[in-house]
């Protein structure tokens, strides 16, 4: 017999991960903590494999399994001492989702599970508390009804507040024990109208329906959702959690609470967290009271203070890992309910990673399996610039840090269609649920005026790294007139406020931010990078003050300095459009002069910054009609013809004559330094001047020449020729001698990487431009790609983004092909990547498979292709 349900503590498998398999993250910690003598209420879990049959068979369970459960309950009523469906002391179940990943929020949970009637009147009586057993009695019909019997949750929730209006409360628990029956009743009343069924009164009815409910969650919209964001495979499945229940709501003596073992936010080591006296669970997560801070329970109960302290560090030490653990506190006794490895911010990550190996908790290496490549880009976001004068208009808990400014947005699926136009938004709610998930992923940051630093908002907002502030009581919304108060202030759907999710402020307008001083555990993880890694990572800059920037980010040089960029600034872009219009040979060595002269200076400043590290300069490389205005641009033509001095006829021929059909293919790269021999000269002339002058002085510069679109050896011919004969023409007329540099080529053609053997001997180093190799291998215009690459996402007829993640079948061949063709050629050749790509993690480590000697990217991802160079050659060793 197929072994379907584990009591917590029984049964071994081979290993924790098959463990983790079968009975779900959830499933399996509990049955570690059972092991472990941690105060966990007894219960079993129904495996993942149960899910899966229940889908493949048209929504039915194996044959063994009802009987497997019925053992499952016996065993419960052994333990705790009550029996379920009895009367008198009826034995009450939570029923709860548990995927392998944590998946907070996403699927159902049914508490209070095994009531009826005469049940409630028994748990009255047995606990001498009637106020006690209507809560629970109302809260469990609220439950099931929506979860299971699938009744609008906001049905319920308007006849609660309607009860709570009616009585002049402002809490549910200051409802009487008439009050609650009155709502119960209500509740029942609603079920039998909305789904045409009465509300269960058999507990073991109740029982198979709240299972069913949470294998359906498995495939609820918002699971589905959170699944595709995070790689989740369908086929996984839920496990299900049956467990005794322990109550948090049965007075000023009791409570729920969620903990961390360190602070989610910082990283600090120490308990962290939040509860709520005479609550449940779910009052926590769902927001609708704001909870104290878990400091405050060693006021309230010392005992339980201290014990859920050393709980935590226990269960820390045992699974190497920052621990979130929802409790409850019954009657002063302390219940651990679950525990899982914690959601934290970026920021928090690297600090308790680099804590734990100090702590001599993990290895050095298992530093680069607990934090995420991603997470380094997140701390390097921008904060609030100190000096900006900001209007505080609210202020609630800071639980998601980072600064962000945007629109006024109450509704998420509203956000949702805006933000697929661009821009930025806040996503402003009472308080939010799994159901908005979609909204805060595309939101810029959360704000909400309920709940707290472990509510929904806060979890997520935490797991995406987006900023959030919640339990803002300081705001009061009107979702009618889309409109929230803060003081005497009303902010509309639309208007403009910024977060900080590091001090809880809401501030009025958008306001300017800084870049962040790094910490030192993230200087100390860079280090720790170097000292692992194999391959380099340069940048691709374009000025001085970029060099600087990727410096500071750990860039050990340029692998891209795109000179076209040099020209499109508003003050030059004339002078290059002169050496474009012109006949006269006299007035364009004039400008070329000027140009000169201004490129010098450009790379003068790079490679100061640059000192010691070599610099890839690229030459010219877009078509010349992209420096002029688009042929249909009347104002534009006849302003710049007025400015050159030129009849605007001969502008617009000019302009015409260089128009292209598909110009991404056209006359640019190494095609215009052939036909524009002259722009070539200019920009080598400029190079090498620079670096002589530098040399001259005593700096250590490094200059790379790269010429790029290249196809066949005839082109690098000429080329070469003509970067040789400058250069030494250069050298002769500046005195200088030891000036050295090496010459290379941009493969971003599929020819060029088939031809790699004929092109090796004649360059120093291989630079792939994935981002046209991409385009020139798959057929697709990157800037086209929009109108149906979100289809072929969604379809899976591609499973990434090919100009995000490398696209490993074809280009990723060609880039073997010419990595060992061009070896064998030329054992020497240096071989790197200046694309996109150069940035994306699972890039990388294709690169670093491929045996590559650098990549280059944007300075603010030189930190992520680090750490992702360095996770790359440490599985590489495992």
């Amino acid at each position: 017999m197929t072994k379907y349900v584990y009591f917590f503590g029984d049964g071994k498998a081979d290993g924790k991960a098959e463990l983790n398999d079968i009975l779900g993250g959830k499933g399996a910690n509990l049955a570690e903590m059972s092991n472990m003598g941690i105060p966990v209420p007894p219960g079993f879990t129904i495996t993942t494999e149960v899910c899966s049959f229940y889908f493949a068979h048209n929504k039915t369970y194996p044959e063994d399994l009802r009987s497997q459960v019925e053992e499952g309950i016996a065993k419960i009523e052994q333990v705790i001492g009550a029996k379920f469906g009895d009367e008198k002391a009826p034995l009450l179940l939570s029923v709860r989702s548990g995927a392998r990943v944590s998946m907070p929020g996403m699927m159902e949970t049914i508490l209070n599970l095994g009531l009826n009637e005469s049940a409630c009147n028994g748990l009255a009586e047995k606990t001498q508390n009637k106020w006690f057993a209507l809560d629970t009695c109302r809260r469990f019909v609220q439950m099931y009804g929506e979860i299971a019997m699938g009744i609008d949750g906001e049905v319920f929730e308007r006849i609660l507040e309607a009860k709570k209006i009616e009585k002049g409360v402002r809490f549910d628990t200051q409802l009487t024990t008439e009050d609650l029956e009155d709502v119960a009743q209500r509740f029942k009343k609603r079920v039998k109208e909305s789904s045409g069924k009465e509300f269960p009164s058999d507990p073991w009815d109740e029982l198979w329906g709240a299972i069913s409910a949470v294998f359906e969650s498995w495939d609820n919209p918002k699971a589905t959702v959170y699944r595709e964001m995070n790689q989740i495979p369908h086929s996984w499945g839920t496990a299900v959690d049956v467990q005794a229940m322990v109550f948090g709501n049965m007075g000023e003596d009791s409570g729920a609470g969620v903990a961390f073992s360190r602070d989610p936010s910082t990283g600090e080591k120490g308990l962290w967290g939040e509860f709520l006296l005479n609550a449940q669970g779910e009052d926590i997560v769902s927001g609708i009271r704001t909870p104290r801070p878990i400091s405050s329970l060693e006021e309230l109960s010392p005992q339980c203070s201290r014990q859920l302290t050393e709980v935590s560090q226990k269960l820390e030490r045992h699974f190497k890992e920052m621990q979130d653990i929802e409790f409850t506190i019954q009657k002063g006794k302390l219940w651990i309910l679950q525990t899982r490895v914690g959601k934290r911010t970026p920021q928090a990550a690297i600090k308790m990673a680099m804590d734990m190996v100090r702590e001599r908790l993990i290895s050095g290496k298992e530093i680069f399996d607990r934090i995420k490549p991603e997470d380094l880009e997140q701390v390097l976001h921008p904060v609030l610039d100190p000096n900006a004068e900001k209007e505080i208009i609210a202020k609630g808990l800071p639980a998601s840090p980072g600064v962000a400014s945007g629109k006024v947005i109450f509704d998420p699926q509203e956000l949702v269609q805006l933000a697929d136009n661009g821009g930025d938004f806040i996503l402003v709610r009472e308080e939010t649920s799994a159901d908005d998930i979609q909204g805060i992923d595309a939101a810029s940051g959360v704000l909400t005026m309920r709940g707290g630093i472990t509510s929904h908002a806060a979890v997520v907002a935490r797991g995406m790294g987006k900023c959030a502030v919640v339990g803002c009581g300081d705001i009061h919304i009107d979702r009618k007139e889309e409109e929230f108060r803060a003081g005497k202030r009303i902010f509309r759907k639309g208007d403009l406020i910024t977060i900080d999710g590091s001090s809880g402020e809401v501030m009025a307008g958008r306001l300017p931010v800084i870049s962040q001083r790094l910490g030192d555990e993230f200087k100390e993880l860079m280090i720790w990078t170097d000292m692992v890694k194999r391959l380099k990572v340069k940048a691709n800059v374009d000025n001085p003050k970029d060099a600087a920037l990727a410096r500071e980010f750990g860039a050990e040089g340029i692998g891209l300095c795109r000179t076209e960029h040099m020209f499109f600034q508003a003050d030059r872009i004339d002078f290059f459009r002169q050496v474009i219009l012109l006949d006269d040979v006299e007035e364009r060595k004039e400008v070329f002069a000027k140009l000169i002269s201004i490129q010098r200076d450009d790379f003068l400043g790079i490679f100061r910054e640059m000192e010691g590290f070599p610099v890839t300069i690229r030459l010219l490389d877009p078509p010349l009609h992209e420096f002029l205005p688009l042929p249909h641009a009347a104002d534009e033509l006849e302003a710049l013809a007025k400015r050159m001095s030129l009849p605007l006829g001969k502008l617009k021929d000019k302009v015409q004559s260089l128009t292209e059909f598909n110009p991404m293919i056209g006359h640019r790269g190494c095609r215009l330094g052939i036909t524009f021999p002259e722009i070539y000269e200019m920009q080598v002339r400029a190079i090498i001047e620079a670096s002589g002058e530098l040399i001259k002085q005593g700096h250590n510069v490094f200059p790379q020449i790269m010429l790029p679109f290249i196809s066949y050896v005839g082109e690098i011919e000429f080329l070469r020729k003509l970067v040789i004969d400058t250069s030494e023409q250069v050298k002769r007329e500046k005195g200088v001698e030891l000036l050295d540099y090496k010459l290379g080529v941009m493969i971003e053609l599929p020819r060029a990487a088939l031809a790699a053997d004929e092109i090796a001997p004649l360059v120093d180093f291989f630079s792939f431009g994935t981002n046209d190799l991409t385009q020139t291998t798959l057929g697709i215009s990157r800037d086209d790609a929009a109108t149906f690459l979100p289809l072929y996402l969604e379809n899976h007829i591609f499973e990434h983004d090919p100009f995000v993640t490398l696209e490993e079948t074809g280009v990723g061949e060609l880039i073997r092909v010419a990595v060992e063709r061009g070896r064998k050629a030329n054992p020497g050749l240096e071989i790197g990547i200046c694309g996109e790509h150069g940035g994306d993690p699972e890039s990388i480590s294709f690169f670093h498979q491929m045996g590559l000697d650098y990549v280059s990217c944007s300075p603010y991802r030189v930190p992520v292709a680090c750490f992702a160079a360095s996770q790359a050659a440490v599985r590489e060793e495992a």
